[in-house]
């Protein structure tokens, strides 16, 4: 399983905040620091925004700042909002599945214990930890 561009930079995007904690991270700081555009650090923060995760204050002197205390938010917390699928083969996929052997299947249990061994140490670490 490889995460995407958009959940490595808003884990990385949550630490900056927590490092800058209590003041405000400015997004143009946050997008230089690590060499990306404004723009896609405001595609991917959206959904943070929206989960209460960070939250944003406007005006000439706003920026970003975590929505609630660092030790409360997970990995998973984050990388379940950035990811759009959890699919590690094809019949994990609902209702698309199209295999006659997938309520007996060995393969589907197994790749569906490691995907719970996997959330399980994201769901481990904070961003406290990484801040």
């Amino acid at each position: 399983m490889r995460l995407t561009r958009q959940s490595n930079y808003a884990v990385r995007t949550l630490v900056y905040c927590a490092v800058n904690a209590p003041s405000l991270s400015r997004v143009g700081d946050i997008a230089k620091a690590h060499s990306i555009s404004e723009l896609f650090l405001f595609k991917l923060i959206k959904p943070l925004v929206e989960a209460g995760i960070i939250e944003t204050v406007r005006g000439r002197h706003g920026g970003i700042k975590l929505g609630r205390p660092a030790e409360d938010i997970t990995l998973l917390d984050c990388i379940r909002l950035t990811e759009e699928s959890f699919a590690l083969a094809e019949c994990f996929e609902g209702s698309d599945a199209n295999c006659p052997l997938l309520s007996n299947c060995d393969l589907n249990a197994a790749l569906g214990e490691a995907l719970g061994a996997f959330f399980g140490v994201l769901e481990s670490y904070t961003i406290a930890d990484l801040a």
